[in-house]
This record gives structure tokens, sequence and C-alpha cells, in this order.
């Protein structure tokens, strides 16, 4: 289909020009070998053969809500790492994760011990590989996790990038470790309970902590 179009289009461009513009003799055949150059390039470089796959932005693949979770699980406070943070925030939110990631690691520079930055850096890396775990988001939350072996931060991005890979028993074993030692009163159990919840539905079998309600937050026990 590809190439009938090209082909079609260059009639009708001859055509015109022929017919109507009285385009004639030496210009007629300059023309004619600037079309075959133009027809020799598309041929070597392009892919008439394959078919049309519109492609999604990166800004306008959802991000599972870790722009606004990065808000909950990390704590901003009012020091130099609080600034970063908050602007990483905004960034995220706007799509612009390259520049999030770039601004925490401003904060990492002048406070690398402090693991609330190395998680927001995580975060923003993963945003910025569609969500999709890459080395350098593995190393910033195992960084984290060596600072503050106790921070909710690095599990919890781990886990989401293993469910968002599909590998989802190995996500609900992280989340399930995580949820067990949560306090009832933290800002992200709830959606930590909707995520178990929802690798519960696709396993088809309860993936919860024991003695953890499987129906909580409006969710269905699934049926074996």
């Amino acid at each position: 289909m590809g190439w009938f179009a090209i082909v079609l289009l260059i009639g009708l461009i001859l055509f015109w020009l022929v017919r109507l513009a009285s385009f004639r003799g030496t210009r007629l055949e300059w023309l004619g070998a600037a079309l075959m150059v133009g027809l020799a390039g598309y041929a070597w470089q392009g892919s008439p053969m394959l078919e049309g796959r519109p492609t999604v932005a990166a800004r306008d693949i959802p991000a599972e809500g870790t722009a606004d979770l990065d808000e909950d699980l990390t704590d901003p406070g009012m020091g130099t790492a609080g600034h970063w943070l908050v602007m990483a925030e905004a960034l995220n939110r706007r799509g612009d994760h390259e520049s999030a990631a770039h601004a925490v690691w401003n904060g990492i520079e002048t406070d690398p011990e402090n693991a609330d930055l190395w998680v927001g850096y995580g975060n923003a890396l993963l945003l910025h590989g569609d969500g999709q775990m890459n080395p350098a988001a593995q190393l910033a939350f195992e960084r984290a996790a060596q600072l503050d072996p106790e921070h909710p931060g690095p599990p919890f991005f781990i886990g989401l990038a293993l469910a968002q890979a599909g590998q989802y028993e190995d996500a609900a074993q992280v989340w399930r470790a995580l949820l067990e030692r949560t306090p009832e009163d933290a800002p992200y159990r709830a959606d930590l309970e909707n995520r178990l919840l929802g690798i519960s539905r696709a396993l088809g079998r309860p993936v919860m902590p024991e003695g953890e309600d499987e129906t909580a937050e409006g969710g269905e026990a699934p049926s074996s």
C-alpha cells in the first residue's frame, strides 16, 4: 500500500507539471531524476511495507500513581532535601521525569546519606523508564534500603516494577512483607492493600498476609 501511494503521488505530480504547467524538456528530465533519487532514498531508508502503529507519548502512559505516592512514601520536610523532592514531585506530575531525576540528583549531591532522596531519585528513573525497572533505578532503591532498612519506598517501588512486568508472584511477596510492617495509619497502606487485591484477582487466589481481609477497600475475594 505504501508503494502504491508513492507511485500514484509521483504520477499526479508529473501529470500536473506536464499538462497544466507546461513543464517540458530538460527541466522535466531533471525533475524526473530528482523524484527517482527521492524514491530510491525512501526505498533504502523507509519501511513502506510495515503497518502503521501509532505510539503513545511517554507522558501519556499511566504512571500507576507513583508521582502521588512518592509524596506519601517520602518525607520532604523543610530542608534542602525537601525542596528538591517537592520540585521532583511537581515535575513528575507534568510528565517530565528526566528533569525530576536531575532535580533529585542535585539534592543527593549535597546530602548523599538521605534515604528519601534516593527513593525519589529511583522513582523518577522508574517513571522515566515507563515503569520498567532499570539498573540505575534499582541501584537507587538499593542505596536507600542500605541507608534506611525500614524505609517503605524501596520495597514498594520494586514491587510496583515487578507487577508491571507481569511478575505477580514476586511482587506479591515483596508487598506482603511490606504490608506486614506497615502501620495502620500509614498514608500509603490503603493503596498497598488495593494493589495486593489486584494481584489476588489476577492470580485467582488470595495473596494478602494472613489475617488481612481480602474484601477490604471494596475488593472481592477471588474464587478458587
